[in-house]
């Protein structure tokens, strides 16, 4: 690395680096983790402490594990966070547990096993990150404080330092509206609704979904203290929202002069809900409304220094001059340090690779160059499969980190690029000159594909990657379930050379499988896998199921790898249906048609139905939690079925955020699947073709009867998921007779 490169992000450090708490309150906070995760007997065997010194050579957060074998386990680490990530990795290699979002495995040896000698371990870079913006809508929106506190103790145990916290900004922006002279009824059509309210927050919608009430706001509030308090005792960093540009169209309204200009639409929405306004960045209110926003939130929040604010996310800019382009960048940057001068700038890298035509040199240039170096830190958000730093030259010299993005609107689908994941980090690490400072988690949804996030969280503190994943996902497997199984782990390892094993650009965590998507003639079914594999897999964890019921991991595995071997027989049913269609056989075509929308769906359904993690009522009634009246209960219910479904009121970015949940299936996409094959076989039989503008314009009222139907769906499971998959199997498998 270039010295003065290497000063630039020393220097970064030595900013954002520093102490974050104290000792004392940081060991408290792991020792009340340990406590509710292992129960109050079981964390007696473990001594937790915070010791800043144990950095002192490298500056990186480090921990120390020693004891055990009838001792008291000793963990150490120089951070809250550090110890966490200790505590982890001695449950994780050594007692063979698992902590995971669909239910911990945490059976501890008796005794506890013995460390041979003092194991210690510092993490290659400073930070590891957590989050999407996107991921406070699709997962996190109906979140009570005793969810969030999961979370953030798991987010302590894979060492992850430092997240977005961008609860209750809203009611802080409404303070600074009022302030300003805008009125309560114009403050109210601006916000959207609380499923939407990450893409208000980049500038890309208004209105829609919304308004916010007064409870909703308060609410948020108490969230966010909570969370911060809890984020901040644990030693991590939390990333505050700063001002991006965008405003109310109610500011022209009270500053008759100010400089605005209206950008496109977004996502298909018309100019009643996006085409957002943008202030100039020469005009005298930008930092007026910059600096007002940050003194209220860090009155209200304190600050730990970083913000993040995403002015072109999706957005193309108004202009292409790199000179307007700086002068956008520095207008955030310079709001911010009037409030507060240590001020560190999170950008999310997105902008860049999503819209390449008009991203070019210069205009990366001039936006990376715009801020001082080192008070930009930039996510490279898709690093695992487009990497922008290796286009930049390491993003100009400024501090990056290398993110895995992985998922797209909170899909279901097994879907992973291991290998690519496995081999990223060091590789950008190794970059020449590379300003890489991190690596990071950012889902757009979380609650899916827990491998790929065991995997990315273990490298946060690794140097060079796994050296063998096969053997590491055999491990995961005996990990996950308590028992070393060999059908179990042998099924794990056909998933990680099929589903998991995704390469190149064109990878990406979003399902477009047919089955949840508006049936067309046109609908691709190819997969990056050999479908024989998944078969398989399923087979094989059927055959252990006798060994593992008793494991709520397994269950959820097992209804997975079913859940995704159905949508593959969809696909296929779907394929002989076309064919049947265009070869104008109708008995083929029937039996086809009337195997998937009644048979398949169905089945698909009251499976999903035996799980309460795939429930659409506990989905629902997330949502319905939140609200302190019926009337508000309802319209809680509705933003998540629009979420889930048309997205927008005309179907704008439909299906984008499809789930696989109980009554879902039943009730949106069979219907829509069962209306496709009645038009198909009226087509044949009347000899009038298929028309797909027709088909839309017909399955539109069914799409929309599902948002605003007001049936309350089961929060409690029915059914067994073993015995339910190994129903579907038996009538379905390609060899069923094998199992």
């Amino acid at each position: 690395m270039e010295a003065a490169v290497l000063a630039v992000v020393l220097g970064f450090l030595l900013l954002a680096g520093g102490s974050v708490g104290d000792e004392a309150r940081e060991a408290e906070a792991v020792r009340e983790l340990v406590a509710r995760l292992l129960g109050p007997g079981p964390a007696a065997d473990f001594s937790v402490s915070v010791e800043r010194a144990l950095a002192a050579e490298s500056g990186l957060d480090t921990y120390s594990l020693s004891g055990g074998g009838g001792k008291p386990v000793r963990v150490r680490g120089s951070t809250g966070v550090a110890a966490a990530a200790g505590l982890h990795r001695y449950l994780r290699d050594f007692c063979g547990c698992q902590v995971a979002w669909s239910g911990s495995q945490l059976h501890l040896p008796r005794p506890l096993p013995a460390l041979a000698e003092e194991l210690t371990e510092a993490t290659p870079n400073r930070y590891r990150y957590y989050q999407n913006v996107c991921t406070h809508s699709y997962s996190f929106v109906w979140w009570d404080w005793a969810r969030w506190e999961q979370e953030i103790d798991w987010m302590a145990l894979n060492g992850i330092n430092l997240a977005l916290a961008w609860n209750g900004q809203e009611a802080i922006w409404q303070r600074v509206y009022l302030a300003l002279g805008l009125t309560q009824p114009e403050i109210d059509e601006y916000f959207t609704g609380p499923a939407f309210l990450a893409w208000e927050r980049m500038g890309n919608l208004h209105t829609w979904g919304g308004p916010l009430s007064r409870p909703w706001h308060l609410k948020q509030l108490y969230l966010q203290h909570r969370i911060l308090d809890r984020m901040r005792s644990f030693g991590m960093i939390p990333v505050l929202p700063a001002f991006a540009g965008h405003v109310p169209k109610a500011i022209t309204r009270v500053f008759p002069q100010v400089n605005v200009t209206q950008l496109g639409s977004w996502g298909h929405f018309n100019c009643s809900f996006s085409c957002s306004f943008l202030l100039a960045p020469g005009d005298p209110i930008f930092p007026l409304i910059g600096s007002l926003f940050l003194r209220e939130l860090t009155k209200e929040f304190g600050t730990d220094h970083i913000y993040g604010a995403d002015t072109f996310n999706e957005m193309q800019p108004p202009s292409s001059e790199p000179s307007y382009l700086t002068a956008a960048t520095a207008a955030v940057y310079e709001a911010m340090i009037a409030v507060d001068p240590d001020a560190v700038w999170l950008l999310q890298g997105w902008l860049f690779q999503h819209q390449p035509q008009f991203w070019g040199p210069a205009q990366i240039k001039a936006v990376l160059e715009a801020v001082p170096r080192g008070r930009l830190l930039v996510l490279d958000l898709f690093a695992e499969s487009q990497p922008v730093y290796i286009h930049t030259a390491s993003f100009h010299g400024q501090p990056f980190i290398w993110c895995m993005l992985h998922n797209f609107g909170g899909n279901h689908g097994l879907f992973g690029t291991l290998e690519a994941v496995n081999q990223g980090p060091r590789a950008a690490r190794l970059f020449p000159n590379s300003t890489m400072v991190g690596t990071g988690i950012v889902p757009e949804g979380i609650g899916q594909n827990e491998v790929v996030y065991a995997l990315m969280a273990e490298l946060g503190w690794r140097k060079d990657p796994v050296p063998d994943l096969v053997a590491w996902v055999s491990s995961f497997a005996s990990r996950r379930y308590g028992i070393s199984q060999p059908d179990a782990e042998a099924a794990w390892r056909l998933l990680l050379r099929s589903v998991y094993n995704c390469s190149g650009e064109t990878c990406s965590g979003h399902n477009r499988s047919p089955l949840v998507k508006r049936p067309s003639l046109q609908m691709s079914t190819t997969v990056w896998y050999n479908r024989s594999d998944l078969f398989e897999a399923w087979r094989l964890l059927l055959t252990a199921a006798p060994n593992l019921t008793a494991s709520p991991a397994f269950r959820y595995d097992l209804l997975d790898v079913t859940r995704q071997a159905v949508q593959e027989l969809v696909s296929l049913c779907y394929e002989e249906a076309r064919t049947a269609y265009l070869n104008k056989e109708l008995d083929l075509l029937l039996r086809a048609g009337g195997r998937l929308a009644h048979m398949l769906l169905p089945a698909l359904d009251e499976l999903l139905a035996s799980d309460s993690r795939f429930l659409l009522g506990s989905w629902l009634d997330q949502a319905r939690a939140v609200a302190v009246s019926e009337a508000e209960a309802q319209f809680y219910e509705q933003n998540s079925r629009y979420q889930l479904t048309l997205w927008g009121p005309e179907g704008n970015i439909l299906d984008y955020a499809n789930k696989q949940l109980a009554g879902l299936v039943a009730d949106y996409y069979q219907p829509r699947w069962g209306l496709f094959m009645e038009t198909l076989a009226h087509s044949l039989a009347s000899g009038v073709p298929f028309q797909q503008r027709k088909f839309e314009k017909d399955v539109f009222p069914l799409e929309q009867a599902f948002v605003i139907n007001k049936k309350r769906y089961p929060s409690q499971p029915q059914g067994d998921t073993v015995d339910l998959a190994k129903k579907i199997f038996l009538k379905y498998h390609p060899q069923a007779g094998s199992l």
